[in-house]
């Protein structure tokens, strides 16, 4: 089967969960199919970066988005009613070209990640799968939600109806749609909901396992810093959380350790908060301290930190929201805090019982391993594909 993947980023480095997604389905497709690559970037890609996708893709074409026509496109988008983010990722230009590799190509399939997409592939005549990943106006409804009254409540709420009209359109455009989870599928009210096929993120248990470090903290929370959930759980985290477990445990330390910190998160190192910025092993930030904390209040799909932590053998302290997508047995694999109390109850549990400790693990691991293989949902993202090829015959 010759598969043609459309994507609004250059999937690596892995720090974004959608690289992350789309690399190691790419990764699993490659090895029984051939696989090309169309994607969009708005920085140029470094020869090295190329290299990681090079062995895995018969053929990849990069196409770089000028920042200032992105910003036009976005703001055009924004006068004619339309999605900004998806104003953002189109240009007349990248349709011209994407139609062009697309002949040259002339794969059996296309699959395309996210709605940023669909400008791209729209209008195509090959059979198409796109994959949601996740519900997107959801994601701005909780951040229009968590925002005070303004402009930037307005554009989050605009935003949100833009990209609700957006999903609706992605279901008479194309012949099957894939998201991570059950519960980002069910927030997309829409008739045919229940079509879509549900199709988890993984792990690389070979990268992610259980290494020795040097215990340095006591709680570490990991995350592309700049992507704003993760900003906001930050905070609530150094703000809400820590000052009650400080309280039981003044001496107790927390490591925020992802890419790009913001200023708002550089501002909450301390002596007993350490901001790591970019790191060249995240296993060594999940492997230094006693257990992951995720106290996740916005944003949407699964959380491939959970993940990765459970993997490593870090209990884990999280939010129902994060859990709804990750669908663990509270208090059996990981602790729900939904309240800054009920979290530093849980983590301060933790910090001071290691059989409560070893008992999450086990069972975190087991179920990590258990429902979160990148081969099994790779080869179940095969047959879907094909399905969908099939009509092209």
């Amino acid at each position: 089967m010759k598969i043609l993947v459309v994507l609004p980023r250059f999937p690596y480095p892995l720090e974004k969960g959608d690289k992350l997604r789309a690399y190691n389905q790419i990764r699993v497709l490659s090895q029984l199919h051939e696989v090309h690559l169309f994607c969009l970037s708005h920085r140029r890609v470094a020869d090295d970066e190329l290299q990681h996708l090079r062995p895995l893709c018969k053929s990849i074409h990069v196409e770089h988005l000028r920042k200032p026509t992105a910003y036009f496109n976005a703001l055009r988008n924004f006068a004619l009613c339309k999605s900004v983010q998806i104003g953002y990722w189109d240009s007349k230009h990248s349709r011209t070209a994407y139609r062009r590799f697309e002949r040259k190509v002339d794969p059996d399939v296309v699959y395309s990640q996210m709605v940023r997409t669909m400008p791209l592939v729209a209008h195509s005549q090959v059979p198409k799968v796109m994959d949601f990943q996740d519900a997107l106006s959801v994601n701005m409804l909780r951040r229009m939600e968590s925002t005070p009254r303004g402009f930037r409540r307005f554009l989050f709420h605009f935003e949100f109806k833009m990209l609700r009209s957006s999903e609706y359109n992605a279901f008479d455009i194309f012949d099957a749609l894939t998201i991570i989870s059950e519960g980002d599928s069910n927030e997309i009210p829409h008739r045919r909901n229940g079509d879509i096929h549900i199709v988890p993120n993984g792990v690389d248990f070979d990268y992610f396992k259980p290494i020795e470090a040097e215990r340095q903290y006591d709680i570490v929370f990991c995350g592309n810093m700049q992507y704003e959930p993760n900003v906001k759980a930050s905070v609530y985290l150094v703000q809400k959380v820590m000052p009650l477990v400080w309280k039981e445990m003044p001496q107790a330390r927390l490591l925020l350790a992802g890419a790009t910190p913001t200023r708002t998160v550089r501002r909450l190192a301390s002596d007993r908060v350490v901001v790591s910025g970019t790191v060249d092993d995240i296993r060594q930030c999940y492997a230094s301290a006693q257990l992951f904390a995720a106290p996740m209040h916005t944003g949407s799909g699964l959380q491939n930190k959970l993940l990765e932590a459970m993997a490593m053998h870090r209990p884990c302290v999280t939010t129902s929201l994060a859990n709804s997508a990750l669908g663990a047995t509270p208090d059996h694999d990981l602790l729900i805090g939904d309240t800054p109390q009920a979290m530093a109850d849980h983590i301060v549990d933790l910090l001071q019982n290691a059989q409560q400790r070893e008992r999450l693990v086990s069972s975190a691991s087991e179920f990590v391993h258990s429902h979160f293989s990148w081969e099994t949902t790779g080869e179940q993202l095969a047959a879907i594909l094909k399905t969908a090829s099939d009509k092209k015959l």
